[in-house]
């Protein structure tokens, strides 16, 4: 079960970092491009992945 909750973090930092570049005008060819939103909203979601991950790997078995 900790597997998929790390999986489950791994994914929502990847698609984070998608937001952030699409928000911040690096990946183009969206409707998120160039949008402030998608430019908050990416960096707070990789976050929270990330804490997701490292509670996940601290858990015990």
């Amino acid at each position: 079960m900790r597997a998929l909750w790390i999986a489950m973090g791994a994914i929502m930092v990847l698609v984070g970092a998608v937001w952030t570049f699409q928000g911040l005008g690096y990946l183009e060819g969206s409707a998120m491009t160039d949008q402030t939103l998608w430019a908050i909203l990416g960096p707070i979601l990789a976050g929270l992945g990330v804490g997701l991950i490292v509670v996940s790997a601290r858990r015990r078995a």
